[in-house]
């Protein structure tokens, strides 16, 4: 009886549902900024068009909402060149991507063009690309302990396999150093790297001397800088979660390092403010925050027998303000952050992480109960002795008033030296909670 009135359901819904409108061609009537208006064109939102210019030629642009009976778009390559009565014809073509062992070692584009100079790309096939949104019931729980190669990430902050992190700082504090001591050094199958936003100086430093050869051979970078058109920005992000969710679901264990989460977000809001959006807060519109749990959403674990994405995501905060609402709405949406701190930095502590504001929230699930202790006892010395700083720089504190931070002062040196370590050292987690287990109980 359930399978009949399936069948009639379904029958019912073919005699009302319309057959989808096929796409119409239009003309561009204006051209401000990062948007362009076309009028007599038909096509629905996402969308990719040819955008003709003034010199016979065009531009890829995607159909971003409406105006009355207008579209709207915003293009993927450079903004100039554009004349009133440009040609704007929908494409009816998803946008590809490559996907195969042929990515491995190379450099992309935004839209997965290799960029290095080593030719095309042999050994990958051309997919479109389609989010498949994962059960969250189906996903496999995260069990597994992910070995980054970085002592205190390892030992206090320890990573599960299928872990999405924020990695938040402020500018100039070694985030880009501490991604590329992870690519290094990480436990993965393939790494991707989404370098989103950054100066193309730097995007250059990271490749050749941050990530190295050797960093390089087991990668897929993929690079949108700063002066990308902002849709470009976000096809970057998208880009590269796409190659990863690839070898997920060829049974890989993938590491998935996004610099920067917060440029991501400040494409979106380029975008969203041409449309027209409004902003909500501190000039970011409520399409910025949704589009953040989208992506992030889409790392983590696959399903039973699968591969899985272990995601950091860095988010730049403005003024060290680790409330800002980018960073507020990462941590919420995260599964743990990693702090680090201008003041540890300046300290010549090296990654400047700050233990005390950073969390793992699947760390409990997935270390012994001895690591544990461990960890929570080195991180009561470490708040300890930072709560008393003051009274012990200006000789005010008695020894014997306090037996735990006289242990925290007894460590000091001990901890200072399990904390810092060189970038092109490798720590494995066996070998630091081991070092953890030994400064504890000694």
């Amino acid at each position: 009886m359930d399978t009949f009135f399936k069948d009639e359901l379904h029958k019912w819904r073919s005699t009302i549902q319309a057959p989808p409108k096929p796409a119409v061609s239009g003309q561009l009537v204006k051209a401000v900024g990062l948007l362009l208006e076309a009028q007599g064109c038909r096509a629905p939102v996402g969308t990719l068009c040819h955008v003709e210019t003034a010199d016979g030629g065009f531009v890829v642009s995607e159909i971003i909402g409406f105006r009355g009976k207008n579209v709207l778009l915003t293009p993927l390559e450079g903004s100039t060149g554009f004349a009133v009565g440009g040609m704007v014809t929908p494409t009816g073509e998803p946008l590809t991507l490559p996907a195969g062992e042929g990515t491995i070692g190379r450099i992309l584009d935004a839209l997965g063009r290799p960029i290095d100079g080593k030719g095309p790309l042999h050994n990958v096939r051309h997919e479109a690309f389609q989010f498949k949104k994962i059960n969250p019931l189906a996903r496999t729980p995260i069990k597994e302990v992910l070995d980054v190669g970085i002592g205190t990430i390892n030992g206090l902050l320890t990573v599960g396999r299928g872990q999405r992190i924020g990695l938040m700082a402020g500018s100039g504090v070694g985030k880009s150093v501490t991604l590329g001591m992870m690519a290094r050094n990480t436990n993965a199958d393939v790494i991707v790297v989404g370098l989103i936003g950054e100066r193309g100086r730097e995007v250059k430093e990271f490749i050749d001397e941050i990530l190295g050869e050797d960093g390089l051979k087991k990668a897929i970078v993929v690079v949108s800088p700063a002066d990308d058109p902002a849709m470009m920005r976000l096809y970057g992000a998208q880009t590269s979660t796409s190659i990863a969710e690839y070898f997920r679901e060829q049974g890989k264990s993938v590491l998935l390092l996004m610099d920067s989460l917060t440029r991501y977000a400040q494409a979106q809001r380029e975008i969203s403010l041409a449309a027209g959006e409004p902003p909500a807060t501190k000039g970011y519109t409520p399409s910025c925050f949704a589009k953040l749990p989208a992506l992030v959403e889409r790392a983590g674990n696959g399903e039973s027998g699968g591969g899985s994405i272990t995601a950091f995501y860095t988010v730049l905060v403005e003024g060290d303000d680790q409330q800002g609402p980018i960073a507020d709405a990462a941590r919420a949406i995260l599964d743990g952050h990693i702090v680090l701190n201008r003041r540890i930095a300046e300290e010549g502590i090296y990654p400047a992480i700050d233990v005390e504001q950073s969390v793992s929230r699947v760390m409990p699930a997935i270390v012994d109960e001895q690591h544990r202790e461990a960890a929570i006892t080195m991180r009561r010395w470490m708040s300890s002795y930072q709560r008393n700083i003051d009274l012990l720089r200006i000789g005010a504190y008695k020894k014997g008033s306090d037996p735990e931070l006289d242990k925290a002062v007894e460590k000091r040196d001990a901890i200072r030296q399990f904390l810092v370590q060189k970038m092109k050292e490798c720590r494995t987690f066996a070998d630091s909670k081991k070092a953890l287990l030994q400064l504890v109980s000694s």
